[in-house]
């Protein structure tokens, strides 16, 4: 699951959004830094000091990994296309879209092509993040 914003982790924790950037500056509340230098409250981080505060069984350790079709994503640069190509050798699988008259190719991991079950002629989505370009498609 991605980290949450730290807003977002406030309302979820039931405190304000400058009590829990005070936490996180005294190191009371562990984060991770996106590229810009934001603050990203990881789940299991919440989900501790949900706990702490006994709000949350302390047996609950992480949330059940769900499956299944793509609901939102905060990334605007979207291409829906078909997958034309996938190429799978080692670790690493080169996934080739064609959107429109365009050829597009990302380089992904090979679990995330069986995870996605990437097939030729099978429509996908093409998320394009700074460098980065991730595939993703909605489950039928």
């Amino acid at each position: 699951m991605a980290p949450l914003t730290v807003r977002a982790a406030a309302a979820r924790l039931g405190v304000s959004y400058s009590a829990l950037k005070q936490w996180i500056y005294k190191g009371t509340v562990r984060t991770v830094r996106t590229g810009g230098g934001h603050h990203r409250v990881p789940e299991g981080e919440v989900d501790r000091m949900l706990a702490a505060q006994g709000k949350l069984p302390r047996t609950r350790a992480r949330r059940p990994r769900t499956t299944g079709l793509l609901v939102s994503i905060s990334g605007r640069n979207q291409l829906r296309g078909i997958v034309e190509e996938v190429r799978a050798e080692g670790l690493l699988a080169q996934v080739r879209l064609r959107i429109g008259d365009q050829r597009l190719t990302a380089v992904i991991t090979r679990d995330a092509v069986d995870e996605l079950k990437l097939r030729r002629g099978e429509e996908a989505l093409a998320i394009i993040k700074s460098t980065e370009v991730m595939i993703a498609r909605s489950s039928s």
